[in-house]
């Protein structure tokens, strides 16, 4: 097996879709493709482990979706950030690196952003990790009430009801709730996408994906009809206290796909954070052949 020390991280960008994404990537472009796309409130620095643990056997390419990390959306391209939008600048930053064939590890927003990838390009859809991305109704907890009064009603004041979530306390709260030992989870992480989110437009942005958030759901049924006709590998892992994505739609994944391997950990949202290691090698068994 070739040593991990042979393959760096590289941190790109690349033109696509009328905005310079930032992406890292490492290993071998021979090797199997992982795919990874983040979620709220984020960027690609959350798989950060999985490049160390996995450069060795597998080419790792993960991408800063527009209003998140380090990706650059000039002013003059009127982007709209929508879902469809991210999943349509996917699609580009797919074909600008010639990517044919990955396997998918999505989180959060990567899950209906990936997925809606999945759908355009059935045929280079080789594999599924689902690390708290949701797919199925059941797999939204309580936490989402106060989005779905903004679903059901876009008053000034229902926008105001969500805005907690993009401030320090609300993010940190999504890194430690959950957690049994908190002293395992980096500041690093919360305080680097805390300080992103203040960028000029940037909470606005946030607030506008929220409430167009309601449109994954009605996708669901596209996405559960792709695991039933591809029946990918899929190992579907979760944080079993995660208060956004609750463990039953880590369960229904299994009703498209009776082959999927779920596990459920005992930690929160961010599972990646204190089960980096043990995720990887699962990814090692469910994948490496």
């Amino acid at each position: 097996m070739t040593h991990a020390a042979e393959y760096p991280v590289h941190h790109r960008y690349v033109d696509a879709d009328g905005v310079r994404l930032f992406y890292r990537e490492a290993g071998n472009p021979e090797a199997p493709t992982l795919l990874l796309v983040h979620g709220f409130p984020t960027s690609s620095l959350q798989y950060r482990e999985l490049f160390s643990e996995l450069k060795d056997q597998f080419h790792l390419v993960a991408p800063d979706l527009p209003g998140f990390g380090f990706t650059e959306v000039p002013e003059g391209r009127g982007y709209e950030y929508t879902f469809d939008s991210l999943g349509k600048t996917l699609e580009a930053f797919v074909d600008a690196l010639d990517l044919k064939k990955y396997i998918l590890y999505v989180f959060d927003y990567g899950a209906p952003s990936a997925l809606r990838l999945a759908l355009a390009k059935p045929e280079r859809f080789a594999g599924l990790v689902s690390q708290n991305g949701n797919a199925y109704l059941e797999g939204l907890g309580d936490a989402w009430a106060p989005v779905r009064a903004y679903w059901a009603d876009a008053t000034p004041a229902n926008r105001e009801g969500v805005r907690e979530a993009t401030t320090l306390e609300g993010i940190k709260w999504q890194y430690t709730h959950g957690v049994p030992d908190q002293t395992l989870l980096d500041p690093m992480m919360w305080q680097l996408d805390h300080l992103l989110m203040q960028r000029p437009g940037n909470t606005d942005i946030q607030l506008d994906l929220f409430l167009n958030y309601r449109t994954n759901l009605e996708k669901y049924p596209d996405f559960q009809r792709l695991f039933r006709e591809k029946q990918v590998p899929t190992l579907v892992i979760w944080g079993k206290h995660d208060p956004f994505f609750i463990p039953p739609g880590a369960e229904a994944y299994r009703r498209d796909n009776p082959n999927a391997v779920v596990e459920l950990l005992d930690t929160g949202h961010f599972a990646l954070e204190t089960y980096g290691k043990h995720i990887a090698q699962r990814i090692r068994e469910v994948f490496g052949k």
